[in-house]
């Protein structure tokens, strides 16, 4: 190699590639489920005196999805669509959707971390209410946000039918 190569020559870039969990999805990853591609627009997490779980907005051109991950004494991990479903406050013990019963779980209020579009949301409190069915296989999660009341249906996946291709 000349002494001009030698001193012009650019550095290589390596890139370190990151490897991800359902507990470390960062904005801007993209998720695969259920054979559609899915980017991560949002990352919430939400901290009620300790106890942490994390939510992503994930969207494709079809529609979007929230993918949920907490870890307690083992992983959990679930997909949620909001659903139109009008609650008010109080709310009630147990509720019907779509021919089948819920019963409240359990409850609380969480602070929230924000990220992405969801920034918007960082160092907010919410109500959150969680409900399940019988079998435990069906979930309603409800967070009150001021006035505002969002209903979500959701069902739990294991952590394999999930790809994730980190953005960075």
């Amino acid at each position: 190699m000349g002494i001009f190569k030698k001193l012009f020559k650019q550095k290589e870039e390596t890139r370190e590639v990151k490897e991800r969990t359902v507990l470390s999805i960062e904005v801007g990853d993209i998720v695969t489920y259920n054979l559609e591609d899915y980017q991560v627009v949002s990352k919430l997490t939400y901290n009620d005196h300790g106890f942490e779980w994390i939510a992503y907005q994930l969207t494709s051109t079809n529609k979007s999805i929230w993918l949920s991950a907490e870890m307690d004494d083992e992983l959990y991990v679930g997909i949620y669509e909001k659903v139109p479903l009008k609650l008010q406050d109080p709310l009630p013990k147990s509720m019907t959707y779509e021919n089948r019963e819920y019963f409240l779980d359990e409850s609380g209020v969480a602070r929230v971390h924000g990220e992405g579009r969801g920034k918007n949301l960082h160092n907010m409190e919410c109500q959150y209410y969680d409900y399940a069915d019988d079998e435990e296989e069906h979930f309603l999660s409800v967070e009150v946000w001021g006035s505002e009341v969002e209903v979500s249906y959701g069902y739990e996946i294991e952590e394999f039918e999930i790809k994730i291709l980190a953005s960075n």
